[in-house]
């Protein structure tokens, strides 16, 4: 078998882990960045408090040290991640905390008129919330969100540190076999640049689904 046989047959079992990662992580932390942003909006003192908290430490942990805390360091306390779900728990919690900043500033920014109106239709909170601020916040923080995704693509690479045998970390595996840096590493930062472009693209045809005529900045 050839070099360039072996090395695209162990680059694809990499590549398919890290879209396993991704494919769980990124609809997930969207989820948790919308959640957190309306917790700590609408919610009372106490659930505004804990998603804040949750926000600040998030935020103010590299994420290497959250995942290395999520793998090794829960399990002391009996919690216990499989290495894939280790990662994935990191990589959402992190990520959705900067997500959720992007969106609780587009909450704010939404006119008080909006609330007032949805109020006057006779919506109670949950309607008002989830039918008219949501829809306009999230497509106010989408290139935040797209910007977070971007990030997560690339840092899905410290998965290898946990273990898995991910992109990354197949390539640095398959390198100290062959000793071809040049090969194997251009290779990978072109999948996972590629793997940007098309996140970018599909968020930039996203923007555009969303947008509402006569709303837009010229």
């Amino acid at each position: 078998m050839s070099f360039w046989e072996e090395f695209i047959s162990y680059i694809l079992r990499g590549w398919i882990a890290t879209l396993e990662i991704l494919a769980i992580s990124i609809p997930l932390s969207i989820l948790l960045g919308l959640s957190l942003a309306v917790a700590r909006v609408y919610g009372n003192w106490f659930i505004s408090m804990i998603a804040g908290g949750f926000v600040a430490l998030l935020r103010g942990l590299p994420l290497v040290v959250t995942l290395l805390i999520v793998f090794f360091a829960l399990p002391k306390l009996g919690i216990y991640f499989s290495p894939f779900w280790a990662a994935v728990t990191a990589f959402i919690m992190c990520s959705g905390a900067y997500q959720s900043e992007y969106v609780r500033g587009a909450i704010r920014s939404i006119d008080v008129g909006q609330s007032l109106a949805a109020q006057a239709l006779g919506m109670n909170r949950l309607q008002e919330v989830i039918h008219i601020i949501l829809p306009q916040a999230f497509r106010r923080a989408l290139p935040g969100i797209t910007n977070e995704i971007i990030y997560l693509i690339l840092y899905s690479s410290l998965a290898y540190l946990v273990g898995i045998q991910e992109l990354f970390a197949v390539a640095k595996h398959f390198n100290s076999l062959q000793l071809r840096p040049i090969e194997i590493f251009s290779t990978t930062a072109l999948i996972y640049a590629f793997m940007a472009t098309i996140a970018t693209l599909f968020f930039r045809k996203l923007e555009e689904k969303l947008k509402i005529p006569g709303l837009e900045t010229a």
